[in-house]
């Protein structure tokens, strides 16, 4: 009896003795399994900005060409004081307002006047500076055209636009800075622009309600083309001697000629920007 009572001691003494042997045993829990992170969804397709579509050749209509003289003696210009800033170096010395050369009248803005149907698309205008000179002058642009002002020289220009004595607009231009639209008032017909650091500067915009206009160039010589068939009054504007007129008569795929002559005796109208 004694013996059996040993024996399941025994056993029970080695069934205890294996139990911690088997825990040892155990493999540890397996650690938590890092779950890769969910893929990025992939970008939108970027959408292009549709590129501008050019506009169509103009064709058709008849073309008006000719020439504007000045007779007479020429008033001696006036000469302009040396600018000490160096982005002005080769900038003219002598006012630029009255340009004749061998009889034959510069800058003069040749334009057709009214409504006229069919009128094609104008691109912006650009007005730029550059030696302290307004480039160009003198230009044309169709009633709601887009303007813009540029600044080429690598100092302060400053743009002040004039509708008679009425500032339209007057804005700082910093060095080499980008072109900038600037809009010209609705009623406007001729707007003179001049920089109040550099006073010789100056240029005239000439507003018109349709796009047939050209400005005469060093040789006194314009032309007008794909003007529609029909009877028209052109007029010459100059920033010092007024206005002058012509009646024209266009046929389609024809050429018309038209001369315009200016004289010293025109010298007291528009120097303020106002027309005849």
């Amino acid at each position: 009896m004694k013996l059996r009572t040993l024996g399941v001691a025994v056993l029970g003494a080695v069934g205890l003795a294996t139990v911690p042997a088997c825990q040892k045993q155990e493999a540890p829990p397996a650690a938590p399994v890092a779950q890769a992170p969910a893929p990025a969804p992939a970008p939108a397709p970027k959408v292009e900005a549709p590129a501008p579509v050019p506009a169509a050749p103009v064709t058709g209509g008849g073309t008006v060409q000719g020439t504007v003289a000045f007779k007479g003696a020429v008033p001696a210009p006036v000469a302009v004081k040396p600018s000490d800033d160096p982005a002005c170096d080769g900038m003219a010395l002598k006012n630029q307002s009255l340009l004749v050369t061998d009889g034959k009248l510069a800058n003069a803005l040749v334009r057709v006047r009214g409504l006229v149907p069919h009128s094609h698309p104008t691109q912006p205008a650009l007005i730029d500076q550059q030696k302290c000179t307004y480039t160009p002058r003198v230009q044309g642009v169709t009633a709601g055209q887009q303007v813009f002002i540029k600044n080429s020289d690598g100092t302060l220009h400053n743009a002040r636009a004039l509708n008679g004595t009425k500032t339209v607009f007057n804005v700082a231009q910093p060095p080499n800075a980008k072109a900038v639209p600037r809009p010209l008032p609705a009623d406007a017909e001729v707007i003179r622009l001049k920089c109040d650091i550099h006073p010789w500067m100056a240029a005239w915009v000439v507003v018109n309600p349709n796009p047939y206009f050209a400005t005469s160039g060093a040789d006194g010589a314009f032309s007008i083309e794909h003007l529609p068939a029909g009877t028209y009054t052109l007029e010459a504007w100059h920033e010092t001697l007024g206005t002058k007129t012509a009646e024209v008569t266009v046929k389609e795929g024809e050429t018309v000629t038209a001369s315009f002559v200016f004289s010293a005796e025109d010298a007291k109208g528009t120097a303020s920007g106002g027309v005849k």
